[in-house]
């Protein structure tokens, strides 16, 4: 699988370290340490398919980033991730379009299973645009 990852969390070692560990699990990864920054790598990385989101960071927590994101770029599938798990931020997130929701600290292996079927899901969603264009296409040249 090669999909393009934000990985965004206000916790630099913990970014550093999912950064590598990803990388060398051939994902390409760019990294954000606060919900403003995050907004603006979307808008300058043109093709990113999961963000991979803490929900409390400082200043623009993660919901508020996650309503961003999905307003803004709806096919990008959003992980959270928390090591304050409540049952309504989780709840709240799912809401609000988030793909899933794991604990921190996760082990790499959930992680990369959840990139993996949040990239297939926007893959498949892309995949459906473009026939449905082409269909479209074609059935006004038929016309």
């Amino acid at each position: 699988m090669s999909a393009n990852v934000l990985l965004v969390d206000d916790e630099q070692a913990f970014v550093d370290t999912m950064t590598k560990r990803l990388s060398k699990r051939g994902l390409e990864v760019r990294t954000a340490n606060s919900g403003a920054e995050a907004l603006t790598a979307l808008e300058g990385w043109k093709y990113v398919d999961v963000v991979v989101l803490d929900v409390k960071m400082p200043g623009m927590d993660g919901i508020d980033v996650l309503k961003q994101v999905k307003a803004g770029w709806p096919l990008v599938e959003v992980v959270m991730l928390t090591g304050h798990a409540t049952v309504e931020s989780a709840i709240e997130g799912m809401k609000l379009g988030a793909f899933d929701y794991l604990l921190k600290p996760c082990e790499i292996d959930d992680l990369m299973a959840k990139i993996r079927d949040a990239h297939e899901k926007k893959s498949l969603h892309e995949d459906k645009i473009l026939q449905s264009r082409a269909e479209s296409i074609v059935s006004r040249r038929g016309d």
